[in-house]
């Protein structure tokens, strides 16, 4: 579960967590939506496409802190680049416009 701390409301109730490098790499590549939630070992500038995935997502960029520090809307068939370094990357495939930037996220599993 993703929460907005800043909100008080939940973000997502069910995500996927990707830490290893295979499941990253393939994040949603062929499949239906779902949201996921990628950690790397530390913060750093990310890139990110959607080939193989048939849906927009809104990406969420999260310090180590959760705060968040970037948001961007990718279409179907893009790739994206953050100008920010993040831990958390929250790929939402049923976005709700409950983040802003600067919020505060709590993770639980």
């Amino acid at each position: 579960m993703i929460t907005n701390l800043t909100t008080k409301t939940i973000v997502s109730q069910q995500e996927k967590y990707c830490t290893s490098f295979w499941s990253q790499m393939r994040g949603l590549m062929c499949k239906s939506k779902q949201n996921v939630v990628m950690i790397f070992p530390k913060e750093r500038k990310i890139s990110l496409h959607s080939y193989f995935v048939f849906y927009s997502l809104e990406i969420i960029l999260a310090d180590t802190g959760g705060r968040v520090v970037e948001i961007y809307h990718l279409p179907p068939w893009s790739f994206w680049t953050s100008t920010q370094q993040g831990k958390y990357l929250i790929e939402l495939a049923l976005p709700q416009k409950k983040v802003w930037r600067e919020n505060q996220l709590a993770f639980k599993k």
